[in-house]
């Protein structure tokens, strides 16, 4: 009965991994559709909308849109044949013992492939990109014409904060979905520097002179809890990413010794 159970969870993540890969040019227009609406609204909803177009004022939401969408397209075009690619030459996870094999053997194992566990992982990552955007559009205003300069310095790290990192959990999507050898040294990487722009978000904007209290301590809560999803995310897939063996079959090709 539970080897059942297993088989029909493995079947269910096969599929679900199948649609996702079927449906990304269907999830990009979802995607921008939903960003350009809910951006439109942000904007139309501030006091600043009143003073006609302006580029400063659409600029980031245009950004905001447009960048997770062509990072995908363009981490499709990169990582085209990413199961091809070749191994890096110096191994960082050595935990486990483990013998290497070539690609073909590895393809041929039961376990290739970013199906299974891995699936919820891809997810994830998908989920981020309207996470992370919905959360700025909470709270960063719109704005146009002369601002205090602490607003100006929040408002450019919590544009550099949604473009970069949406991007990047984009590109890293297509790698494991695309069995990039480097993927999980990519995530890791990406993982380090969201942590690192919480924290200089936090202090350049703490640096600004007439930071209200108020704006303060909201910012506070929101870099924290930032930070707290990452240290979560990390707990919770990098013993998997070091141990599992679909892993380590798919994107560093070895089995266990």
């Amino acid at each position: 009965m539970l080897r059942f159970a297993s088989r029909q969870a493995g079947l269910r993540a096969i599929a679900l991994r199948r649609s996702l890969e079927a449906n990304l040019p269907a999830l990009i227009r979802l995607w921008l559709c939903a960003a350009i609406l809910a951006s439109a609204i942000r904007i139309f909803a501030s006091p600043a909308a009143a003073q006609g177009p302006d580029l400063a004022l659409i600029a980031p939401y245009a950004l905001l849109a447009a960048a997770p969408a062509l990072s995908l397209l363009l981490a499709l075009r990169w990582f085209a044949d990413g199961g091809s690619l070749g191994q890096p030459r110096l191994r960082l996870a050595r935990i486990g013992r483990w013998r290497e094999v070539g690609l073909e053997e590895a393809r041929r194992h039961p376990l290739y492939g970013a199906d299974g566990f891995m699936v919820s992982l891809l997810i994830g990552m998908l989920l981020n990109v309207p996470l992370r955007a919905l959360e700025y559009l909470a709270a960063t205003p719109a704005m146009a014409g002369e601002f205090p300069p602490w607003l100006a310095v929040l408002r450019t790290m919590m544009t550099l904060d949604v473009v970069l990192m949406t991007s990047l959990y984009t590109v890293a999507f297509v790698a494991a979905l695309r069995r990039v050898p480097c993927f999980t040294r990519l995530l890791a990487g990406i993982w380090a520097l969201d942590l690192a722009l919480q924290g200089l978000t936090a202090r350049m904007v703490a640096a600004e002179p007439g930071l209200p209290d108020r704006v303060a301590a909201a910012l506070e809560q929101l870099l924290t809890g930032n930070a707290w999803k990452v240290v979560i995310s990390i707990a919770i897939w990098l013993p998997y990413l070091l141990l599992s063996e679909r892993v380590n079959v798919t994107y560093r090709h070895r089995l266990p010794a």
